[in-house]
């Protein structure tokens, strides 16, 4: 059987050279493109019958101008750069990545929360920068230091990711509450939002982002939280207002925020997050590490294989 074309529209995110396609190419004569501009994307495609895309568009106006198209694989969880319908209309097989970056995710959830908490690497310069050296005490510190043990995390969204923190969270002495309108676990307390506002010390959003979760962090539901909240946000950038955000952050009634997500990305200048006071922004780098990465080459390379097998898995379309 004649093996297929396949085309990476944008792997450099994926595999900026640390990683080996040979999985992927094992299976058909494989193009990469670092990167795709969009008006390029369907004469990249060409007769390609085996697409991946992280984020690049994939439209129904590149659907009529690339029939040959059989499968698109994206190289994520999120498939909202897909026109899912149109592609289920040209019978075009759609998969996703949904378990790549469980572990990291959480990890990097934490790690934001303890920065907020601890100040590792402000703290670790100012001692190159001479600061301890001139110290006329033993010690000292620049900013307030925060214990968890005994404070609640509440958790938006109770999916592997969500549940894979509560754990580090327990861990720490955490009290775990969370919010998910389909998932039920009975180890950890279930609130309402409004309870869990009310309630948590910290909130961290793992929850999809949909019509009804789109702005989900906003003026009205950060006045049911506590003063001084922290919110974390490794998930998707428009479940919050950023603008709300920023007042909020201005006026202290949020102590601290840290998003390695924004609305827009990359994040242009007048993001108002990016001149509030006491906020963490990271380039969306919580899916990445390399042990992560390499698990999302390997469920790309069998989401291929078992489509081509008749018996595709991990579908949206």
């Amino acid at each position: 059987m004649k093996k297929p074309n396949i085309v990476v529209l944008d792997g450099y995110t994926l595999n900026p050279g640390d990683l080996s396609w040979d999985a992927v190419s094992a299976f058909g004569n494989l193009t990469v493109y670092d990167r795709t501009p969009e008006n390029k994307t369907a004469e990249r495609i060409g007769n390609a019958e085996i697409v991946l895309t992280n984020k690049t568009p994939l439209t129904k106006q590149v659907f009529e101008q690339c029939p040959n198209i059989k499968y698109i694989g994206v190289l994520a969880t999120g498939y909202n750069v897909v026109d899912v319908q149109a592609a289920k209309e040209k019978g075009i097989t759609v998969t996703n990545i949904p378990t790549y970056g469980t572990t990291a995710v959480a990890q990097y959830a934490i790690a934001l929360l303890l920065e907020i908490c601890h100040h590792v690497g402000s703290h670790g310069q100012s001692v190159k920068n001479g600061q301890w050296t001139k110290s006329e005490d033993f010690c000292y510190w620049n900013y307030p230091l925060i214990e968890l043990a005994g404070k609640t995390m509440g958790i938006i969204g109770f999916g592997r990711i969500g549940r894979a923190l509560a754990e580090i969270a327990k861990a720490l002495g955490m009290k775990v509450i969370y919010h998910d309108s389909q998932v039920v676990n009975s180890e950890y307390e279930y609130c309402d939002l409004d309870t869990l506002y009310a309630k948590s010390d910290v909130i961290s959003l793992h929850c999809p982002l949909f019509e009804s979760t789109k702005g989900i962090i906003n003026k009205s539901s950060i006045l049911k939280m506590k003063d001084g909240v922290i919110i974390i946000n490794t998930s998707r950038g428009p479940l919050i207002n950023e603008s709300d955000l920023a007042e909020a952050l201005d006026s202290k009634k949020v102590y601290y925020a840290a998003v390695d997500v924004v609305s827009t990305e990359p994040i242009p200048a007048d993001n108002p997050l990016l001149r509030a006071e006491n906020c963490i922004i990271t380039p969306h780098i919580a899916w990445a590490p390399k042990e992560s990465r390499q698990r999302l080459m390997d469920i790309t390379a069998d989401n291929i294989m078992r489509f081509l097998k008749g018996n595709p898995v991990n579908t949206v379309s």
